[in-house]
C-alpha cells in the first residue's frame, strides 16, 4: 500500500488535513466573507422554508422560491419609497428644530446651554467637524458597498434555491469522482456546520420575536406612529445580535423627537438600554446555551471572543463555529432534528 493510499485509508488524519485546508481557503478569501456569509444565510433560510412547505405539499422549489423573492423585492421597494422618505423628513425636521432653538432668544437666556456653549469653545470644532464629515463619507460609502454585497448575495441565493433539487444530483458527481474522498470529507464538514448554524439561527429568531414584541408594546403605549412598519424594522434589525437593537435606536429616536420631543427620546433610549441588556445578559446566553447545550459561561466567552476577532459577524457565526468544532472534535455532538 502506497503512502497516498494509507493517507486516504486513515480517515481521522485525512479529515484533519481537509479541515485545515478548508480553514486555509476561507482565510485566503476572507475579503469576500461578507458575500459568502450573506449568501449562506439567505440560502439556508429559504431552503428551510422550501423543505417545510414540501413536507405538506409536493411542489417544485421554484413554486415557493419565486413568489417569496418577488414578495421580498416588493417589501424592499415599499420600504425604500415609503419608509426612507419619512425618516429623511424626520431628520430634516430634527435639524431645523435644533437650528431654530440655537438661533432663538431662549437659547441666550438658557444658562445651562450657555455653559455648554462656553465649554465647547475650548475644543477645536473646525478640525472635529472635518473629521466628522470624513467619517460620515466613509460610512455612507460603506453602506453603498454593503448594499451591493446584499444584492449579489440575494441573487446568488435565488439561483441556488430555485434549482434546489438539481444541485444535489450535480454535487453527487463530485462524490463519485477520482478524488471523491476529498469531496466526501468536505460534505461531511459542511453538513455539520449547517446543522449547528440551524440550531443557533432558530434561537436568534426567537430572541428577535421577543425583542420585537417588547419594543412594539412600549411604542404602542407611547402612541408612536406607523407601529406595523416599525415592528418589521425592529424584527429585521433584531436578527443581528446585540448590534441590531442599537441600530434601531437611531430611527426610533428621530421619530420619537417629532412626536414627543426630548422627553420621548429619553423614553426610547431607556427602552433600548433595557432591551439591549435583556438580550445581551439574559436572552442570548439563556436561549443560545439551551439550543446548543452549552453552559451560559461558555456562551458569554464565545460571544465575547468571536466579536473581538470577527466583529459583528462574530456575534452571528461565533456560536455555530464553536459548536461545530465541539462536534468535529467529538467533545459534544449536536443532534440533528
Amino acid at each position: 500500500m502506497t503512502l497516498y493510499q494509507r493517507f486516504v485509508a486513515n480517515e481521522q488524519l485525512r479529515r484533519l488535513v481537509v479541515l485545515m485546508g478548508m480553514i486555509g481557503v476561507i482565510f485566503a478569501v476572507r475579503s469576500m466573507m461578507n458575500i459568502i456569509l450573506l449568501t449562506f444565510i439567505f440560502t439556508f433560510l429559504v431552503t428551510q422554508l422550501v423543505r417545510h412547505v414540501q413536507r405538506y405539499v409536493r411542489i417544485p422549489p421554484a413554486a415557493v422560491v419565486v413568489p417569496l423573492y418577488i414578495l421580498v423585492i416588493l417589501l424592499v421597494y415599499l420600504g425604500v419609497t415609503i419608509y426612507v422618505p419619512q425618516i429623511a423628513k424626520q431628520t430634516i425636521k430634527l435639524g431645523e428644530s435644533v437650528y431654530n432653538f440655537y438661533q432663538s432668544p431662549s437659547f441666550d437666556a438658557n444658562k445651562f446651554m450657555q455653559l455648554i456653549s462656553q465649554y465647547m469653545k475650548q475644543f477645536n470644532l473646525t478640525d472635529q467637524l472635518k473629521h466628522g464629515v470624513s467619517t460620515l463619507v466613509n460610512y455612507i460609502t460603506g453602506i453603498g458597498t454593503m448594499g451591493v454585497t446584499i444584492v449579489l448575495s440575494f441573487i446568488l441565493s435565488f439561483f441556488y434555491t430555485i434549482e434546489l433539487d438539481k444541485l444535489p444530483q450535480f454535487g453527487g458527481l463530485f462524490l463519485k469522482s477520482t478524488y471523491g474522498w476529498l469531496f466526501q470529507d468536505i460534505a461531511y464538514f459542511a453538513k455539520k456546520f449547517v446543522n449547528t448554524f440551524g440550531v443557533v439561527i432558530e434561537a436568534q429568531i426567537f430572541i428577535a420575536v421577543v425583542n420585537t414584541v417588547l419594543t412594539t408594546i412600549t411604542l404602542t403605549v407611547m402612541k408612536m406612529p406607523n407601529i406595523p412598519s416599525l415592528a418589521i424594522m425592529i424584527f429585521l434589525l433584531s436578527m443581528v445580535p446585540v448590534a441590531g437593537v442599537i441600530l434601531s435606536c437611531i430611527p426610533l429616536c428621530i421619530i420619537a423627537f417629532s412626536v414627543g420631543g426630548v422627553q420621548y427620546v429619553i423614553y426610547i433610549l431607556v427602552m433600548i438600554t433595557v432591551i439591549h441588556a435583556l438580550e445581551a445578559y439574559v436572552l442570548n446566553p439563556r436561549f443560545m446555551s439551551s439550543k446548543t447545550q452549552l453552559p451560559i459561561f461558555f456562551t458569554f466567552v464565545v460571544l465575547f471572543v468571536a466579536e473581538r476577532f470577527l466583529g459583528t459577524w462574530g456575534l452571528i457565526v461565533g456560536l455555530p463555529i464553536f459548536t461545530f468544532f465541539l462536534d468535529v472534535l467529538g467533545v459534544k455532538t449536536i443532534k440533528t432534528k
